[in-house]
């Protein structure tokens, strides 16, 4: 049986979870997850976790920050002062909003702490900074 190697169409259905054990994504009710492998189509370390397994093949795997989303990194968040926020924007904690980077690209932070004077903006992954487990399942290689 053929083993998936890099610049293969693989499709696999997964669950991916935190220590804790609480998911976060799942290909569950869906189609399964289609990406040509060793492409950077997803994270590193799955990548790696994919390679060398057949259809019908079926494994746990935990994926250390740094192969996933990266460390969480301090300089990523940033306390904004209030009176620059417009009425119009949600600032409560947990909500995604887009900022325009000073080069003009648009940047998605989430609303990490409020105060009275700030606003404190993170724009980490949310994944940023854990070790993910993944129970994957290859259902195809082409």
């Amino acid at each position: 049986m053929a083993q998936a190697k890099a610049g293969d169409t693989v499709k696999m259905h997964y669950t991916g979870s935190l220590a804790d054990g609480s998911v976060f994504d799942s290909s569950q009710g869906r189609d399964p997850l289609e990406f040509q492998l060793g492409s950077g189509q997803i994270i590193p370390g799955l990548d790696a976790a994919v390679q060398g397994m057949a259809e019908g093949e079926e494994k746990t795997v935990t994926i250390p920050a740094n192969d996933a989303y990266g460390d969480h990194q301090a300089e990523r968040v940033q306390a904004v002062p209030r009176a620059q926020f417009p009425d119009h924007i949600p600032t409560e904690v947990g909500t995604q909003l887009q900022v325009q980077t000073p080069d003009g690209q648009a940047m998605p932070v989430v609303v990490a702490e409020v105060t009275d004077e700030e606003v404190t903006l993170d724009a980490n992954h949310p994944l940023a900074g854990k070790d993910l487990t993944f129970a994957v399942e290859i259902v195809g290689i082409s």
